[in-house]
């Protein structure tokens, strides 16, 4: 991933963060055919250091567990929040005019060898561990435990894990910082008032990025 000096994220728990909130990956991996991509959610954990690992399940019809060429490493990406940025919005436009669109984004980038675990148990923790955290703001959360015991041993028995000991992270926030400050605080406002879906969030990463730099 290309990443310019300005919109390097070197900030290990900033990524970590963006991860843990949005655990949808899009996971490159390679195998006889060439490069696969799936969509597969990631449980991370922060042990080991520095970087964590990340672990999930596939089903076994999914030829990415049987077919991987594991001398190489894996990709994870995880996107985070995104937005259109209107040139009309640069407070720069009115005294020269010249501006075109951007696209602002948060992506979080991790590598690292991809295991295969074939072994009821500890797909069934992992799968109890990736449940608690993604309902645990809820009123009342479902666990596992809930579902009767031989409907949930079949659907275990019906997908594989997968474990990433992530070896390295590279972190992207494009969020305005090659701006001077004026458009900056024009960005972010016109972000709040454009109405985009999730508008409001790259609003934030850019008043923190604004922050940061003075």
């Amino acid at each position: 991933m290309y990443i310019p000096p300005h919109f390097e994220q070197p900030d290990l728990d900033a990524m970590h963060e963006l991860i843990r909130t949005r655990p949808l990956a899009t996971l490159v991996t390679l195998s006889s055919n060439g490069i696969n991509a799936n969509h597969i959610p990631l449980h991370l954990s922060q042990t080991p250091e520095p970087f964590g690992v990340l672990r999930g399940h596939v089903a076994r019809a999914n030829p990415i567990w049987a077919d991987l060429a594991s001398e190489v490493d894996a990709l994870a990406i995880f996107h985070g929040p995104d937005a259109y940025i209107s040139p009309s919005w640069y407070a720069t436009k009115q005294e020269t005019g010249r501006v075109v669109p951007t696209w602002n984004y948060a992506v979080v980038h991790a590598y690292g060898f991809l295991r295969i675990i074939d072994d009821a148990s500890w797909v069934r923790a992992q799968l109890e561990a990736m449940t608690r955290d993604n309902e645990a703001d809820f009123p009342e959360p479902w666990a596992v435990s809930d579902a009767p015991d031989d409907f949930t041993e079949k659907l275990v028995g019906a997908v594989i894990g997968i474990e990433m000991v992530i070896a390295r992270l590279s972190g992207k926030w494009k969020v305005s910082q090659n701006q001077p400050p004026q458009n900056q605080g024009s960005v972010i406002q016109g972000l709040n008032a454009s109405g985009q879906s999730g508008a409001a969030t790259m609003a934030a990463l850019v008043n923190a990025g604004v922050k940061n730099v003075r």
